[in-house]
This record gives C-alpha cells, sequence and structure tokens, in this order.
C-alpha cells in the first residue's frame, strides 16, 4: 500500500472526527489505515509532528484560495473573512481548534501570512503592528473556537448570582452572533489603532 504523509494526515483528520482529539493515537490511526503502526513512524516521528501536519492541513484548507482584497474591498472586510474561514474549517473537525493550539505553524504561514501583512500594510499599518493586529485576530479565532467546541460552562446559582446566570445564559445562545459581534469589536478597536501608534 502507498502511504504518504498527506494520506496519514487525511487519515487522522478523518479519525479525530471520530474519536476526538485525546482519542487520537498513533496505534488507532495505524488501525484505521490497516497498516502496523512502525509504517507510519517513516512519515511522522510522533504524535506532535501529527499534530503539526493537521494543523497545517487544517490552515491550508481554510485559506488555500484567499487572493488579496478584490478592488473597494475594504482591509477590515478581508480579515473578517479569513477570520470566518479559519473558524468554519475548524469547526469542520471535532477538536479543530485544539489541534492548531500550541503546534509549530512557521511552514504553513507563507503565503496567507504574507496576503495578511501586504493587506494591512496597503492600508497605513506599520509591519509591527500589522504583524500585533494579525497575531491578535488569530488568537481571537482560535480561543473562541476552542471554548465553542468545549462542553458548556456550569450554570451559576441564579438566586445568588442573577447577572452570572444571564450572563452565561447568553453566552451559550447563537454562537455565529457572539462571534461575529466580538470579531468587529476587534477589527473597530484594531482600525482606531491604525495611525495611533
Amino acid at each position: 500500500m502507498g502511504l504518504g504523509r498527506d494520506a496519514i494526515v487525511r487519515a487522522a483528520l478523518a479519525l479525530l472526527n471520530e474519536v476526538g482529539l485525546e482519542g487520537l493515537t498513533l496505534r488507532r490511526l495505524a488501525d484505521a489505515l490497516d497498516v502496523q503502526a512502525p509504517a507510519l513512524y517513516w512519515h511522522v516521528k510522533n504524535k506532535a509532528e501529527l499534530l503539526d501536519g493537521m494543523a497545517a492541513t487544517i490552515i491550508e484548507d481554510a485559506l488555500r484560495d484567499v487572493e488579496a482584497p478584490r478592488r473597494g474591498e475594504s482591509w477590515v472586510d478581508w480579515t473578517a473573512d479569513c477570520a470566518h474561514r479559519l473558524r468554519d474549517t475548524m469547526l469542520a473537525y471535532r477538536d479543530g481548534a485544539r489541534v492548531l493550539s500550541g503546534t509549530y505553524l512557521t511552514h504553513t504561514t507563507g503565503r496567507p501570512l504574507e496576503l495578511a501583512l501586504r493587506t494591512l500594510c496597503d492600508a497605513g499599518f506599520s509591519l509591527r503592528d500589522a504583524a500585533r493586529g494579525i497575531s491578535t485576530v488569530w488568537a481571537y479565532v482560535q480561543g473562541f473556537t476552542i471554548e465553542e467546541q468545549s462542553l458548556p460552562p456550569r450554570d451559576p446559582d441564579a438566586t445568588r448570582h442573577p447577572l452570572a446566570a444571564h450572563a452565561v445564559a447568553e453566552l451559550t445562545k447563537d454562537a455565529d452572533d457572539r462571534f461575529e459581534h466580538g470579531l468587529r469589536l476587534l477589527l473597530s478597536g484594531l482600525r482606531l489603532s491604525r495611525f495611533g501608534g
């Protein structure tokens, strides 16, 4: 059987949907591919390297066809579109956002990162502020999606903590609307910071 790194990573992502991040092991992956576990080690040294490959694939799938902003498209809308693409692709996999957490991603950021930096620099940001802005958007998308894919919070005692109980009820409704609200707040702040230093 011809077994390549891409096939292994794709099989791992499919298995992730069945067993979640905690249940994903190289032995279980080998069983799913109907090979002996040592066959995987020719392509991935360990689970950390496998997770790097899975994270790279999620990002590549999310941003593969991203181009520079179209004429008349603002950097805000372009950045929001990229954020939505990332979140949607993370959500396509059980624990998808957690796969991206703590993985080494410099090999995946070339073209998308260059486009994002160029877009913000063309909009008037310094390279430093563009890099920080992109990093902040990334952290928001990943953090929001990790929380979204986690267990819901415990309900506080509404008698003793009525505001907290109401807030938790609100924060467990309409994740799409909450994500959009937070993203627009973040991008509004980024817009205000553009020339403010």
